[in-house]
């Protein structure tokens, strides 16, 4: 009994997952034409001052005894 009700809900799921890919189907990407180039070795050159955040590092931590 239980499992019948079990593959009743996985159907009906399945059922509902497909119904919503073939109404509501994903929107095709819009890609944007660059008409400029980027040069990525001169954007990480011309970086120089980050902002830098602290905070202490608990990766690895030992209870004391």
């Amino acid at each position: 009994m239980r499992a019948r009700s079990i593959m009743t809900l996985v159907a009906i799921l399945l059922i509902g997952v497909a119904a919503k890919v073939a109404f509501f189907g994903a929107q095709p990407a819009e890609a944007v034409p660059s008409r400029t180039s980027l040069d990525i070795q001169q954007m990480h050159r011309s970086i120089t001052n980050l902002p830098v955040q602290k905070f202490q590092d608990m990766t690895i931590v030992f209870a004391g005894d």
